[in-house]
């Protein structure tokens, strides 16, 4: 089954595909972008328990290409703080809502037993934009993580935040309970930022992770971007070292890919080649780990940094 399979549920006409494998034609995907349907018990176990504790996920409100792969691994990116965001990004599938109803002060608890249930040994719990709230929802991120806790042991937490309208003691509020991941996405290039993010800029997005290094309560500081959307090659390296000299310690980077018709559209349908190549500049450059590919999301196998998180941990406490 097709990426394009999962969105549109017309099937369109085939067309020739251009001579060039980064400019296809925007109605049909590359072969690099076809892959099997996963199937398995775990997937409907999954997504009865995140309805069993009436949970929202990232997966689902963005309409992520890799839902079906996680729900059958039994995993899943929790959405806190509701299903409506304050913003409306270009890229973005979340509905949004300049009021959205007021945060469920039990959904720190029903996340909570919803990992315990699914067995979970890393968390990811993602945020909507909540700039209606005054301190825009860190107190209840900070809860869930402090619930996730109480209910589970050994479990390691990774937070995406939003940029907190640049809100330093806000953000400090998450940093105090110590997720052992924080991450804050940087999405795209610096000369597309304001067509693509709706209130975000490209220099706060850097002053957030910055201050997050600096605090140094979290062992890892995450960042992304899409590719996709227009940006140049060398855009993407400059990324690559802005992020870098930020001192990130893991960059995702993956192909965008349009939700709806009301967002922007695809530019350019990125080969893996070019990740490969964006991958070995990072590495080039001293970004410590970076996962780039078509199918990679900020939180796709973000279970995998476990172990790096751990063997830091481990690293800390024999100095």
């Amino acid at each position: 089954m097709s990426l394009q399979e999962l969105f549109d549920s017309k099937p369109k006409k085939k067309s020739p595909l251009p001579e060039n494998p980064d400019k296809r034609a925007k109605g049909r995907f590359p072969s690099w972008l076809h892959r099997p349907l996963f199937k398995g018990d775990n997937l409907f176990d999954t997504n009865s328990i995140l309805e069993k504790y009436n949970l929202n996920t990232v997966c689902e409100e963005a309409k992520c290409p890799n839902r079906l792969e996680c729900y059958s691994k039994k995993t899943a990116t929790f959405l806190a703080l509701g299903k409506e965001c304050t913003r409306n990004c270009g890229f973005c599938d979340i509905d949004f809502n300049k009021a959205p109803l007021a945060p469920e002060d039990n959904e720190p608890t029903r996340i909570a037993l919803s990992v315990k249930e699914l067995g979970l040994s890393h968390v990811v719990i993602t945020m909507v934009a909540r700039d209606d709230l005054e301190d825009k929802g860190a107190t209840h991120i900070a809860k869930i993580i402090r619930e996730i806790r109480n209910e589970n042991t050994n479990v390691t937490v990774e937070v995406l935040t939003s940029d907190f309208s640049g809100d330093l003691n806000a953000l400090n509020i998450v940093l105090d309970e110590k997720p052992e991941v924080f991450n804050h996405n940087i999405e795209t290039v610096r000369s597309l930022t304001p067509r693509v993010r709706h209130k975000a800029t490209y220099e706060r997005t850097l002053l957030v992770l910055e201050e997050a290094k600096r605090q140094n309560k979290s062992y890892l500081i995450k960042s992304g971007l899409m590719v996709g959307l227009g940006e140049k090659k060398q855009e993407v390296f400059e990324t690559l070292e802005d992020l870098h000299k930020a001192k990130i310690d893991v960059i995702t980077i993956g192909q965008y890919l349009q939700a709806n018709k009301k967002k922007l559209r695809v530019k350019d349908f990125i080969s893996p080649e070019t990740f490969k190549e964006y991958e070995e500049y990072g590495k080039s450059i001293g970004v410590p780990h970076l996962y780039c590919g078509p199918f990679v999301r900020s939180s796709y196998n973000a279970s995998l940094l476990k172990d790096i998180a751990v063997n830091k941990i481990k690293k800390i406490n024999l100095t």
